[in-house]
């Protein structure tokens, strides 16, 4: 039979009045204890009364263990929620089989009428424990769950008094629907954060279509309120679905409309609101399903086919970084692929480089934290795993640690891939020789950027103008340049060189380094700058830049060349004094057939051997003993190298300290506090032709690594008395974090103050330094680009605002690097 309007009144108002009568007694609860604890101050009641604390204590108890019960922590908790959500679908579905009847009032031929009772007075239950355990009553009152069993709760328990059973409000339950990837999370039915996603799109899309059928079901059968139900219609709850995906589609066929005036005002509104959810959450629905498909393969290695897999930081920056340094014509000819692992999808850009380069690059989706994905891009067959770092982070240090476990992560899977990582701050290398399968021999290493740029710096210390020459080596221009000028011709020409290493013909053999470094200038235009040699120690090679003439080459020598192809640098392996003495042209230069049947060349790749002529006598490990003085200005392009005699040598350098290594000066700890400087005149005129360090940073800033600055100035191939002051000036807080790395090096002092202002600067003597360095923090990614780097020019404004001493010899410079 049709239900009474009456009695529908009767069933919402039951919500109606629960709800605001319960929120009106809570809002005059809170102001009736907020007036309570006045009185109570202004009295001067003592709190410790014993009633008070036993109250007090009770309750505490009490919400504890509600906590806890409530907790999805404990089994219990679990449990309930699980048990709560699968009451709430259950009542649900009867309120799905009840609607196939809407606008009757069953009685007591309904069967379902109390097993739902029985589902509510369990809801109930459980509503009534979240209560007493809410912190903010009326903060709870107003939450989604809470309003969805105010609204439905009570019209069940009025069902059954007046023997009625009628649908009301009861379409709200649809709202518990959001729960569900809670619920699945916590019964680890779903695991993958794709698949969480999916499962929050889904219900969130499913949530709101049952709630908007419901409500257009209630209002086309019961009809206006105002009109007591003279314009209602018969409508199923299949068709109210019908109609809210049709709305929501915005296709509208026309068979099945709301008469209503509420029916149609909530239309007006819901068609605004699906239209922007559907734009919304349609896009990345449809990109999550793809995502599996696209990005979730497995990479088949192909036998002859080389790859390497690069993970960490897959960003547009370092993707284009990588293949503009790595994938280069030689890497194609290889047949060489490269596999970016990435713990999120690319963006647009990103995609874009991936398809441009797809016959070389390919991307998966995945993390490097994972078995299931390395196994996934056959990590164990790739010939190296690269793992980049973000080096504009905000944190080097977390960064750092997030790299090291990927290496952990890697090497626990397969002990045998090599691994090259990518470190922010020096100092964090020191735990990677810590893991068991780490292996310096198999091809592990390490590279931090930081350290060779602060090592560069230091060396354009002593040698002005050395880190631009060294730099143009390593970084190519990304943008072509036209030349303009001859001088930018030349220049332009010298950065398409590179450093390469070969076998050194074996006629050279018993040559010193300077005449076969100037037979390879002049007559083959090489220039070799180094040659490597083996210690008598283990075995372990070692590189000699630019060695005296006291040490001659062996046979085969490795030798390292400044040139432009590897072509240009086997002159030097195949010159032979018998065949090409005559020859003026290099490129006419090659393999003699006087030699090769003689067999006096090696192979290209084999191995240097020992140089025989390397003084056996070691002081304390030292790579290069016998340094050259630096040129200067006045000095000849054909400067004679200053070659010391070993004796005195040996002798100067008899009581100096070096570290375990033998290859820095070394000290006992130093406190800060004795080697901070005070703004006294007679401190600072002891310090001439050193060298100040303006550092930039506070006690916020993360570090830089002095340490790599100081130690290429503190090597042992100078003795204690060469070596030259160094001053810091900068901020106290942030030189303190760094001088537990600095302070067992010796000749190191601080200055507190700031380059930016010209007292500081005359208070650390610049004006009779020998050199200048400028040190500032890595810009960050949301930083203005007005104030990129200008903490480092204002400060190269005020050093070069001050006159330089007249008190300097005619040797000393002052630069900037």
């Amino acid at each position: 039979m049709s239900c009474p309007f009456e009695v529908q009144q009767a069933f919402v108002l039951s919500s109606f009045v629960t709800f605001l009568t319960g929120l009106a007694i809570l809002y005059i609860g809170r102001l009736v204890k907020i007036t309570f604890k006045k009185c109570h101050c202004f009295k001067g009641v003592i709190r410790s009364d014993k009633l008070l604390l036993k109250i007090s204590k009770f309750h505490g108890a009490f919400r504890k263990s509600i906590d806890l019960l409530l907790s999805a922590q404990t089994f219990v908790g679990r449990v309930l929620m699980v048990l709560v959500f699968a009451l709430s679908i259950g009542s649900l579905v009867i309120y799905f089989i009840n609607s196939a009847h809407p606008g009757s009032c069953a009685g007591k031929e309904d069967m379902t009428l109390p097993v739902d009772l029985a589902f509510n007075a369990f809801l109930a239950f459980y509503f009534g424990l979240r209560f007493a355990g809410a912190d903010d009553k009326i903060k709870f009152w107003l939450e989604v769950n809470s309003v969805v069993d105010i609204f439905t709760i009570p019209p069940t328990f009025v069902s059954y008094y007046l023997n009625i059973n009628w649908l009301g409000l009861r379409f709200l339950r649809a709202l518990r629907l959001l729960e569900l990837p809670q619920i699945l999370q916590y019964l680890r039915a779903i695991k993958t954060s794709r698949v969480v996603k999916l499962c929050q799109l889904l219900s969130m899309i499913m949530s709101t279509w049952f709630t908007a059928a419901g409500f257009l079901h209630l209002v086309e059968n019961s009809g206006d309120p105002w009109l007591k139900g003279r314009n209602s219609q018969r409508m199923s709850y299949f068709d109210a679905i019908y109609l809210v995906t049709a709305t929501t589609s915005t296709v509208g066929f026309g068979d099945v409309v709301a008469k209503t005036t509420l029916g149609r005002i909530f239309i007006i509104f819901f068609i605004l609101t699906s239209l922007m959810i559907f734009a919304n959450y349609a896009p990345e629905l449809l990109e999550t399903l793809a995502t599996n498909r696209k990005y979730s393969h497995s990479y088949e290695v192909v036998r002859g086919r080389k790859f390497i897999v690069v993970c960490g930081n897959i960003t547009v920056d370092s993707v284009n970084a990588f293949l503009r340094n790595f994938l280069n014509n030689k890497a194609r000819e290889m047949n060489f692929e490269t596999i970016f692992l990435g713990e999120t999808l690319p963006s647009l850009e990103l995609e874009t480089i991936f398809k441009v380069n797809l016959a070389c690059t390919s991307f998966f989706l995945g993390s490097a934290l994972k078995r299931e994905d390395l196994k996934r891009v056959a990590v164990e067959s790739a010939e190296a795993c690269l793992i980049l770092a973000n080096s504009l982070c905000a944190d080097p240090y977390t960064e750092d640690i997030s790299n090291i476990m990927r290496v952990l992560s890697i090497k626990n899977y397969c002990s045998k891939v090599r691994i090259i990582i990518e470190v922010l701050q020096s100092h964090n290398k020191d735990y990677l020789p810590r893991i068991p399968s780490w292996d310096w021999a198999s091809g592990d290493n390490v590279i931090c950027f930081a350290e060779l740029k602060l090592g560069f710096i230091a060396q354009g210390c002593l040698v002005p103008g050395l880190a631009t020459f060294l730099t143009s080596l390593f970084v190519k221009p990304v943008q072509k340049v036209v030349p303009k000028q001859p001088w930018q011709k030349y220049f332009l020409d010298s950065l398409n060189n590179q450093i390469f290493t070969h076998i050194l013909s074996n006629d050279f053999e018993g040559m010193t380094f300077p005449e076969v470094s100037r037979l390879c200038f002049v007559k083959l235009h090489l220039l070799l700058i180094a040659i490597e040699y083996k210690t008598n120690v283990k075995g372990i090679r070692n590189i000699m830049l630019n060695p005296p003439a006291l040490i001659k080459v062996n046979r085969n020598t490795t030798g390292f060349f400044i040139a432009k192809s590897v072509k240009e640098v086997r002159r030097a392996h195949f010159y032979c004094f018998n065949c090409h003495s005559d020859v003026n042209s290099p490129e006419l230069i090659g393999r003699c057939d006087c030699i090769t049947k003689k067999g006096q060349h090696t192979k290209a790749g084999e191995s240097a051997r020992k140089l025989e002529n390397f003084p056996r006598k070691s002081f304390k490990g030292m790579k290069r003993m016998y340094p050259t003085k630096k040129l200067t200005n006045k000095s000849t392009a054909m400067s004679d190298f200053i070659i010391r005699d070993l004796h005195t040598l040996e002798s100067d350098m008899e009581n100096d300290l070096f570290d375990y290594n033998g290859m820095y000066h070394w000290c006992k700890s130093v406190p800060l506090e004795n080697v901070i400087l005070k703004h006294i005149e007679h401190d600072m005129t002891k310090f001439r032709n050193h060298i100040v360090v303006c550092v930039f940073g506070n006690s916020q800033s993360p570090l830089v690594g002095l340490r790599n600055f100081v130690m290429p100035l503190r090597t042992s191939n100078y003795t204690f008395k060469e070596l030259k002051d160094i001053v810091f000036v900068g901020s106290l807080d942030y030189l303190q974090k760094e001088w537990r790395f600095l302070r067992n090096f010796p000749k190191l002092y601080i200055l507190p103050g700031s380059a930016l202002f010209l007292g500081d600067l005359i208070a650390a003597n610049i004006r009779e330094c020998s050199m200048c360095a400028i040190l500032a923090q890595p810009t960050q990614l949301s930083s203005n680009e007005v104030m990129v780097d200008a903490e480092s020019i204002l400060a190269t404004l005020n050093i070069h605002s001050l006159p330089v001493s007249s008190n300097l010899s005619e040797g000393d410079e002052i630069d900037i690097p």
